[in-house]
């Protein structure tokens, strides 16, 4: 197991890189640049601006410079200092933005994945168990349902219903009167007493696919030959179920954790921007301004929370099930 960390960590290393390089030449692909799309803006306003004013933009922001050069600055200073540059919409540094908005990310995130997990896994062992049975159909179709309808939809939804039915404008995870004092008990219970809106609505669909994903793999383990065996003991039905069918099943909770990171921290944009959400998914704002400095930094955090949660869920399969745990040992050893 060791070995297999220790091999993980050192690929972490040249994909990190990779994703640096190929995020700000993404960036860098459209025509123009950030100071273009800021003087367009200007001259859209009927405001002019002299050259030598451009010429003073371009030197601050470093903008005149080889494109290489820009990358090599913007790495050096994140490999260095960690400095991930200047944000030119907000001018504050990216780094302040980021870690301003990670923790209700990270909140918010956590949450989605737990409530996704408590709702799918008795839904999906319900299911299985139960084939055919209305319950199961009731759950085939609000799990359908779950898949069609977007995170941006159901918010908008909500934000209608609030107001038409309760007279409350919906939106926000923090509270006007909490919204500039210091984190205290009373902010920490404000933000969970606001959460449970925007869990739901961004857990949706995640929470249908692991429902559809547990109900298929547990019905093809409670077709196999253990099972069989395991009743004809005479064991208890609920003991024949959770045993092993269940715990083969569960594997698919796990390797969520390698994707649900990243998703919910990127995937929420709409939703957040509906819902009023000082999280770091709206700060892909910036891949439109060409605010290439924030928008690089921002999908080089998304690259190595995918990586970071990869390996947490391979680890934790390995734990959870012997068969992935064979197989990784012996993966690590050739």
């Amino acid at each position: 197991m060791r070995a297999l960390v220790i091999r993980r960590l050192v690929y972490m290393v040249p994909t990190l890189f990779a994703i640096s390089l190929v995020a700000f030449l993404v960036i860098q692909l459209p025509p123009g640049n950030y100071l273009a799309t800021y003087i367009a803006e200007l001259s859209a306003r009927g405001a002019s601006v002299e050259r030598a004013q451009i010429l003073a933009l371009e030197e601050r922001y470093g903008l005149n410079e080889p494109l290489h050069v820009q990358y090599l600055r913007w790495i050096g200073g994140i490999l260095l200092n960690g400095d991930f540059g200047m944000s030119f919409a907000y001018q504050r540094p990216v780094a302040d933005l980021v870690w301003d908005r990670v923790g209700l990310t990270v909140a918010l995130a956590l949450a989605t994945m737990l409530v996704s997990w408590a709702i799918a896994f008795p839904i999906g062992v319900y299911s299985a168990v139960r084939q055919h049975s209305v319950g199961d159909y009731a759950a085939t179709f609000v799990g359908f349902l779950g898949l069609a309808t977007p995170n941006f939809m159901l918010a908008l939804v909500f934000v209608w219903v609030s107001y038409r039915f309760f007279g409350e404008s919906a939106g926000g995870i923090v509270s006007p009167e909490f919204a500039d004092s210091a984190w205290n008990l009373g902010r920490v219970l404000d933000v969970v007493s606001n959460l449970w809106a925007p869990v739901l609505i961004i857990g949706a669909a995640g929470t249908a696919v692991l429902i559809r994903v547990l109900r298929a793999n547990l019905l093809d383990e409670l077709r196999k030959p253990y099972v069989t065996a395991a009743r004809a003991k005479g064991l208890p039905e609920w003991r024949v179920i959770l045993k092993y069918p269940v715990r083969m099943s569960i594997s698919p909770f796990i390797s969520t954790i390698g994707w649900i990171l990243p998703t919910l921290v990127g995937g929420e944009v709409m939703v957040s921007i509906v819902l009023s959400l000082d999280t770091t998914g709206p700060l892909l704002e910036a891949l439109q301004s060409q605010d290439m400095y924030l928008a690089g930094s921002f999908i080089l955090i998304l690259g190595a929370l995918t990586l970071v949660g990869t390996l947490l869920s391979d680890l934790l399969l390995a734990w959870w099930d012997p068969r992935i745990r064979h197989a990784q040992t012996e993966e690590a050893s050739a």
